[in-house]
């Protein structure tokens, strides 16, 4: 493989692009033959399947130059059309329909994220250099030296306040827009922080919080406001434990869109006949909200906490845009990042198991959440 991807980088550009297209066109054809020629019946579909079980190892040879993978990929393939001979019950084709669509998934999560967590666990209880086992000394460093036990903590006022202050703030504002005129504008205003970066939104609220010596031309908004009124110049993201405050509101003006968006959906789906029955009944306005929107629109409250909490415990790239972790702001993932810059693997990867372990619990309560939905419905 490695000597045709060579062989491909010689060759024009105008002479790759074919070559290119030929191959999507035959893994598109790989496809097709396992979605709808395999699973056929009848003595010519019989014998493609059988050349397609000769074909393919003699492709993985003269690509790969490996008998041995041959052989396997001959077994695996070979199983795969004999299973497909096992009609399934509920129609031709759906077994190796659901094998089809379930396969890259499957492949993508065991190589994207089940290996990696297994090796990361691994790595939590090793040296540095990842060569000799330590047992539990990088879970006592982390919870023994004052900068990583604030750096826990910083993670665990980030997951308080952002998702339900965004959450709370998305909710009113769709409550107070919803059905009025100019709607659409005033959500587009509220959505937009969205289609912003991570990055992009730290370096924007960088400039605000932008500090100069008094008597200096402020770039900054906020010190330039405090100037107007005759204040000092203050260093907003320097000055502890506010830094993290002011770092928090840009997570909440990001998310505080996303929230509203799902929420002013949900609010929408709520029947008006129960509304209007809650108003005839002498209800006020609070009481409705309380009463009949909240409970209609709970399942969606839930998605938007548990979405925004497990984007505040993964939050990296706001911290370190802004202050890169200095002066107590430091998150769990910013942390991770710079242990592994600083070659300490073993302590990096006890920060992401305590990170997994943080957001475990809140991925199982949305999973319990949605079997409940469906056991409902």
């Amino acid at each position: 493989m490695s000597g045709f991807l060579n062989w491909l980088g010689g060759l024009p550009p105008l002479a790759q692009i074919p070559i290119v297209v030929i191959a999507f066109g035959a893994v598109v054809a790989l496809l097709l033959f396992f979605v709808d020629i395999a699973p056929r019946k009848g003595t010519l579909y019989t014998v493609i399947r059988l050349a397609f079980c000769v074909l393919v190892p003699v492709v993985v040879v003269l690509f790969f130059g490996s008998f041995l993978w041959a052989a396997a990929v001959a077994a695996v393939l070979g199983g795969v059309l004999f299973l497909l001979d096992y009609r399934s019950k509920k129609g031709v084709g759906y077994l190796v329909q659901l094998v089809g669509f379930l396969a890259p998934a499957f492949l993508l999560l065991l190589i994207g994220l089940i290996l990696p967590s297994i090796n990361t666990t691994i790595a939590a209880f090793m040296s540095a250099s990842g060569k000799n086992f330590v047992g539990l000394n990088n879970f006592i460093w982390l919870f023994t030296q004052p900068s990583a036990i604030r750096t826990v903590i910083n993670t665990i006022i980030w997951v308080l306040l952002v998702p339900s202050l965004s959450t709370a703030f998305g909710l009113a504002y769709a409550v107070f827009i919803d059905k009025s005129r100019g709607e659409k504008y005033f959500k587009i205003l509220v959505f937009m922080p969205m289609a912003i970066s991570f990055v992009g939104a730290s370096i924007i609220w960088r400039f605000i919080y932008a500090y100069r010596e008094a008597g200096a031309t402020q770039i900054g908004l906020l010190n330039q406001i405090v100037v107007w009124f005759g204040g000092t110049p203050v260093q907003w993201l320097q000055n502890e434990p506010w830094n993290t405050l002011f770092l928090i509101v840009v997570l909440i003006w990001v998310q505080t869109g996303f929230a509203m968006v799902v929420l002013s959906a949900a609010i929408k789906g709520v029947p008006t006949e129960q509304i209007e029955a809650a108003e005839l009944d002498g209800t006020n306005g609070w009481q409705r909200f309380t009463n009949v929107i909240v409970p209609g629109i709970r399942s969606s409250l839930v998605v938007v906490v548990t979405t925004i909490s497990i984007a505040s415990l993964k939050v990296f790239d706001i911290v370190r845009t802004m202050t890169a972790g200095n002066n107590g702001t430091s998150v769990i993932a910013n942390e991770m990042y710079t242990q592994f810059k600083n070659f300490e693997n073993g302590r990096s990867a006890a920060f992401a198991v305590i990170l997994f372990i943080l957001v475990l619990p809140i991925v199982i309560y949305n999973a319990r959440q949605i079997k409940k939905q469906r056991e409902i419905r």
